[in-house]
């Protein structure tokens, strides 16, 4: 793995720290309801697409509601997609028509969501499709919508035009919105060849000129790796990697895990692959102790608004974040053998067991570098008592044998009713 952090991007620990975050789809085939890749699955022409254009109300549709919803759920910041591959907008840029001031909705989105991150203190960012099947200039190929349309393949279309339009509303995006802390990128795949095509990368785009123009105007800014260059916050998306990451020189890199609540980026009431509250609490833990972040998506419908699965998972995650939320926000993996079933964290002399299934009575930490000050539950305090190995102790049935190295957290029998019970354990030198 190549992915490095280049000294001209902003500083990550911001992102290191927060590591919970929001990931929002919406736009027109929020109307389709089925994926926000519809035009090009069913290769739906511009065209036809168009009539989305003219439906789209968003009545119910409160940018600010969105930051709340995130932020009551223990997120700390929000990637906001602000034009998909389909082209359409959700600010008025004065480069296209093809913009959310112009439906029957009239208000700019990105304003509205840029001023609620303010005010809540969320940070910001901002996803852009890289791609863009409504524009005219955009060459068709193997990904277009339009691929089968041997009368299209053959226009002689200009890239040179389509990249001044890509910078033209980037540089309208990083100018007129405020502070924008990460900018979100989707994607080059300059590796994809059909029989008559290529696919595009950081040639076409001109990745390096486009980071440049942002970082002028934005010189604390994040960006992920999607340009094609190979640098930026490694976004692995619809799975977990098996431990922490590294690159070629053994350092550790920042990462984000992408993930949807159920299964597709875009609003879809008739997709029930739903995650419970439990997975995707267990989904941050797991990303967490292997020094990651989570970026769970979840798609408003249509008119704007969550669903009623959101609502309750989000709240439900929110309640356990509320109480366990030390042992996510700032902490990393623990370079400590974790006890069956369970994911570690720490933060400094805190270290913190997540307990995914519920043991009888005892845990054990084998192998412990470090002696413990205290150990207790992290929801409530209540403290758990810590056995050590002394062979001088006199051996009853009922207390466990306790190896030279091994510390043991004496449990009780029920588990405390919360989603993932946390242990907090203070840690000191031996």
């Amino acid at each position: 793995m190549k992915i490095k952090w280049p000294e001209h991007y902003g500083n990550p620990n911001w992102l290191i720290h927060d590591r919970f975050g929001m990931f929002i789809h919406w736009g027109l085939y929020s109307l389709n309801a089925k994926d926000e890749w519809i035009m090009t699955m069913d290769k739906i022409e511009k065209e036809d697409y168009a009539k989305y254009f003219k439906q789209i109300e968003a009545d119910l549709l409160e940018p600010e509601e969105w930051v709340k919803s995130a932020k009551d759920s223990g997120m700390k910041y929000i990637i906001l997609t602000t034009k998909h591959h389909e082209g359409f907008a959700l600010w008025n840029t004065k480069y296209s028509e093809y913009k959310i001031t112009n439906t029957a909705y009239g208000k700019d989105v990105i304003d509205q969501f840029t001023k609620a991150c303010h005010k809540y203190d969320m940070k910001i960012g901002l996803y852009h499709s890289l791609i863009d099947w409504h524009h005219e200039e955009f060459p068709v190929d193997g990904l277009h919508p339009e691929r089968d349309n041997l009368d299209k393949r053959d226009e002689d279309r200009d890239m040179s035009v389509y990249r001044d339009y890509l910078f033209g509303q980037i540089e309208e995006l990083v100018t007129g919105y405020g502070k924008i802390d990460y900018f979100w990128f989707d994607f080059s795949y300059g590796n994809r060849e059909w029989d008559w095509s290529k696919g595009k990368g950081p040639d076409d785009w001109h990745s390096e000129e486009l980071e440049r123009l942002i970082l002028k105007h934005q010189p604390d800014i994040l960006f992920n790796d999607r340009l094609g260059l190979e640098r930026g916050v490694h976004t692995p998306e619809q799975f977990q990697p098996k431990g922490t990451l590294f690159n070629e020189d053994g350092e550790k890199i920042v990462w984000e895990a992408c993930q949807t609540s159920n299964g597709v980026w875009g609003y879809n009431p008739n997709n029930l692959n739903y995650k419970t509250p439990e997975m995707i609490i267990k989904m941050l833990i797991d990303t967490v102790s292997k020094n990651g972040n989570l970026l769970m998506n979840f798609a408003p419908t249509a008119r704007g608004n969550f669903d009623d699965y959101s609502i309750e998972t989000m709240n439900s995650i929110g309640q356990w974040m509320k109480y366990n939320g030390k042992a996510i926000y700032g902490c990393s993996n623990a370079d400590i053998a974790a006890p069956q079933d369970c994911r570690l964290t720490r933060n400094e002399d805190r270290l913190y067991i997540h307990i995914f299934s519920w043991p009888f009575r005892t845990l054990h930490l084998e192998e412990m570098p470090y002696d413990v000050e205290f150990a207790r539950f992290l929801h409530d305090h209540s403290e758990i008592p810590v056995l050590r190995h002394n062979p001088e102790d006199r051996i009853h049935h009922d207390v466990p044998a306790i190896e030279e190295n091994e510390i043991v957290l004496e449990l009780p029998v029920i588990a405390p009713k919360t989603i993932v019970p946390v242990i907090e354990i203070k840690l000191t030198e031996k």
